[in-house]
């Protein structure tokens, strides 16, 4: 997935009310940016991190940038914005580059499928049965090399993994899809302890039949691109 414009450096000022951060631009300019991410940000929110931006000229919107990425330092980075999974992952997808669901030539895009839920994809092949995809973006990190999830309590989280597990028994196949957007990790966990029903949740998900894949990105200015498996510590 590529970046609709070229992304321009900055340095957090703060970030607040959740979907708002103020940033210092390298010419001097301080200005308002969206920060497209509900979530507590922890480790990536720091005033000082230089940040890199989005610049927009669409009228229709408040705001001429969009906060994008993050500098990790070591030359690693971490993606901020948790619209980017869906698009990373809807592109691996077309292009057959997750192996375990390669197999499907069908991709359909947010699907109802229970009272309360849409599905992030609906997976269709000949011969095959129906699979449903669910995508939850990773960049909180607390320990080195480790990502997790979540990082903050996630109510529609959960009942995410309880749609996926009344799929499996409906004969259906499910799948949860962690999508880790930085470039420092080689493995993933669950933050239990941020939000234990999230954790038992995804337990009886996993004992009742939900598939769970884990995959890293490759991120620079340009984009982001789905990368290679991470083995998922339980």
């Amino acid at each position: 997935m590529r970046f609709s414009t070229p992304l321009v450096p900055a340095t957090l000022i703060r970030r607040y009310k959740r979907f708002l951060a103020d940033v210092r631009l390298d010419d001097g300019r301080e200005v308002t940016a969206h920060c497209a991410n509900p979530g507590a940000m922890t480790g990536l929110n720091m005033a000082g991190m230089r940040v890199w931006l989005e610049p927009n000229d669409d009228p229709k919107r408040k705001l001429r940038y969009g906060w994008r990425l993050s500098e990790l330092g070591g030359g690693h980075w971490a993606g901020i914005d948790t619209m980017v999974p869906n698009r990373v992952v809807k592109e691996a997808l077309e292009a057959g580059a997750v192996p375990e669901l390669a197999a499907y030539d069908e991709v359909r895009p947010e699907v109802k499928y229970a009272e309360k839920s849409r599905v992030d994809f609906l997976l269709r092949g000949n011969g095959l049965p129906d699979a449903y995809v669910e995508v939850k973006n990773a960049h909180l990190s607390r320990a080195p090399a480790l990502a997790e999830f979540p990082d903050a309590r996630t109510a529609r989280g959960l009942r995410h993994l309880q749609d996926l597990a009344q799929m499996v028994r409906a004969g259906h196949r499910a799948v949860m899809l962690f999508l880790v957007q930085r470039t420092d990790c080689d493995r993933f966990a669950l933050a239990g302890d941020i939000d234990p029903a999230y954790a038992a949740g995804f337990a009886e998900a996993r004992a009742a039949g939900v598939e769970v894949l884990c995959y890293d990105c490759e991120i620079d200015t340009r984009g982001v691109w789905l990368r290679r498996p991470l083995p998922v510590e339980t």
